[in-house]
């Protein structure tokens, strides 16, 4: 879909802000006295108050053009953001996309904390987003279940500098649709070895990409790693992506480290039938530090940036991990496996340590579709967060708050740290009782973070993909790429030159 800024023209539908009360804003207004107060008419018709994603779709008003007007509610203005001007355009591009309409114009107005040109940019950003769609292997769509809508022009004064922003922009994008066709991809498709091979893409971006096969993670002491994998016919892949885009090629980077589970059965502790088969998108964490490192070689970030994603399928196969072994890592630790279902740990254990072992980095952040647990604490509106830094943990809360994906902090401790110790090894993969699950998580690996490093890990398994009905305008249902916005704003923020 093409996004042109413009500064007059016309189309098929037009899209305009109102706010709360339904008052519009000043391009609702202009169109509206064009309609001879038509519009207005058809708003108060239709009950429209201004609630943010109420939309009034009138057809066909007399004085303009346009074939459809779009009036779009942004709720209180006061409380409006850019990421309201993006769900504004998303809702825009929703209502459009398949409907026949071949041009959407956008009229973006200033808000009292988004000035015209950010407000332009966040339009385009959004019209992006919303026009995602992943329907790789849908061979019978309907004429009308096709997509239409060929180009998007966001109309205002000055867009030089709004069209600038939205070119940067447009490398994020790219970067969360990495992520989302990642983690959409059926399991028949994506495993190990083809998600690695899908990552040497990267190479052309100036990425370098190293590949490890299972006998070098052997070599390495990875026991958790490959015990994880050696149920099922797919061999483990661990890739390390790196970026040396800061003015110092040699200084520390920041490690991204990745959970990149393609297939969770749970192994020999079976999970459930129902349900199962969204354990495709037990990668997500992979998939976001893939997307990542897209997004920043795409608008060639000017910092150091190391991407680390532990790839493996967890089966239930002959030769599958059972309850009861115990595993040595590549720290040295050791490790007794309790429960072959909590497996993402395991992989994130020797990742991890790698990651540190290998790039000694300014600081380490994993992410992982880690556990149920923080599903029923946060639902799908916030992803979990745990850290070992208090500067980390801030930066990492302000770009969430920036980029709309939101987090939420919970406690690290001793005596959570005690529930996973075992009089048979160093430590068990799970608590013995079913308790504070997401925290025990974090505990874990948090075990295999070196002494003053600076760590968080990111519990995304509510996050990386939502069921309906936790429709949002700007993301699908299934895969929403969460992670890449937030990690790239952190990288903006706090590691960037």
């Amino acid at each position: 879909m093409d996004i042109r800024f413009v500064t007059a023209g016309g189309g098929d539908v037009v899209a305009v802000m109102a706010t709360e009360a339904g008052e519009l804003l000043d391009a609702g207004k202009a169109l509206d006295a064009a309609a001879n107060g038509r519009i207005a008419k058809a708003m108060k018709a239709a009950r429209f108050t201004g609630a943010a994603g109420q939309v009034a779709d009138i057809l066909a008003p007399e004085g303009i053009d346009f074939g459809r007007v779009l009036v779009i509610g942004l709720g209180k203005p006061d409380a409006a953001n850019g990421m309201t001007v993006e769900r504004w355009a998303g809702h825009a591009v929703k209502r459009t996309l398949t409907s026949g309409a071949e041009k959407l114009v956008l009229q973006p107005d200033a808000l009292p904390t988004v000035s015209k040109a950010e407000a332009g940019a966040h339009a385009a950003m959004g019209a992006r987003l919303a026009a995602y769609r992943f329907d790789t292997y849908k061979t019978k769509l309907k004429p009308e279940q096709k997509p239409t809508l060929q180009a998007v022009e966001i109309m205002m004064d000055g867009t030089a500098a709004a069209k600038a922003r939205a070119e940067k922009d447009s490398a994020i994008v790219e970067g969360v649709f990495f992520a989302r066709d990642l983690v959409s991809e059926p399991p028949n498709v994506l495993y190990p070895e083809s998600f690695a091979e899908r990552l040497r893409d990267l190479e052309t971006l100036g990425v370098e990409v190293d590949l490890i096969e299972p006998a070098q993670m052997e070599r390495l002491g990875m026991g958790a790693l490959l015990g994880v994998a050696q149920g099922s016919a797919h061999p483990a892949r661990l890739v390390a992506m790196k970026w040396n885009g800061a003015a110092t090629k040699k200084g520390k980077p920041l490690a991204l480290v990745g959970k990149g589970v393609t297939f969770d059965t749970g192994g020999i502790s079976l999970k459930p039938g129902a349900g199962m088969d969204e354990m495709k998108g037990d990668m997500g964490g992979a998939a976001a530090v893939a997307g990542v490192m897209k997004a920043v070689a795409l608008r060639k970030a000017k910092a150091n940036v190391v991407g680390v994603v532990a790839l493996v399928e967890n089966m239930p196969g002959a030769n599958a991990q059972r309850p009861g072994d115990i595993v040595n890592t590549m720290s040295g630790q050791t490790i007794e496996v309790l429960n072959t279902d909590a497996e993402g740990r395991l992989i994130l254990a020797d990742a991890v340590w790698y990651a540190q072992d290998k790039f000694d980095p300014a600081a380490v952040i994993d992410l992982a579709t880690l556990t149920g647990a923080v599903i029923v604490a946060l639902g799908h509106e916030h992803a979990g967060l745990f850290s070992s830094d208090e500067d980390l943990a801030h930066a990492i809360t302000a770009a969430a708050q920036t980029e709309g994906e939101s987090v939420w902090r919970l406690p690290l401790s001793p005596a959570y740290d005690k529930l996973i110790d075992t009089p048979n090894a160093d430590m068990k993969n799970i608590a013995g009782k079913p308790m504070a699950g997401s925290i025990v998580g974090a505990q874990f690996i948090k075990r295999f973070i070196k002494e003053g490093v600076p760590w968080a890990h990111l519990d995304i398994a509510g996050t990386a993909w939502k069921p309906a009905p936790y429709e949002d305008p700007i993301s699908p249902t299934w895969a929403t790429g969460y992670g890449v916005r937030l990690l790239n704003r952190l990288i903006a923020n706090r590691y960037e030159d």
